[in-house]
């Protein structure tokens, strides 16, 4: 994932992630390489083992820069139906349960990632 022995540099999906994050307004230093990691295997796993396609990709990156921006900074950058889409899409998530939106919300909770306005918002909380 992260190229061989960093050798090569970074994989292709973890950079692939890295700009859709960017491009979101959300600097991908402030997520964590194991995040990330997590990230690509949850969308991997979710796909039958295939390499995520760009639109996967950029989902997953708009619900974990939501959920580390919080809303107002999310909605700044993204605008307003962004920002309403991701949170249909949180909201939707534990409904359902045990999707890969779930998955992820539930990784950058325990990551530590979440904006306390979108624990609050959502009453998310790690136990």
């Amino acid at each position: 994932m992260l190229g061989w022995f960093g050798i090569f540099g970074r994989s292709q999906e973890i950079q692939r992630l890295e700009r859709a994050l960017r491009k979101l307004g959300h600097h991908p230093a402030l997520v964590s390489d194991a995040v990330k990691l997590t990230t690509i295997k949850q969308l991997k796993a979710g796909s039958g083992g295939r390499t995520p396609d760009q639109p996967a990709i950029e989902s997953a990156a708009a619900l974990l820069a939501y959920c580390a921006m919080g809303r107002e900074a999310f909605a700044e950058t993204n605008g307003w139906r962004a920002t309403e889409a991701v949170e249909d899409r949180l909201v939707a998530a534990f409904e359902e349960g045990d999707g890969i939106d779930e998955k992820l919300v539930l990784l950058a909770l325990t990551a530590r990632i979440v904006h306390p306005s979108v624990q609050e918002r959502f009453d998310l909380k790690a136990e």
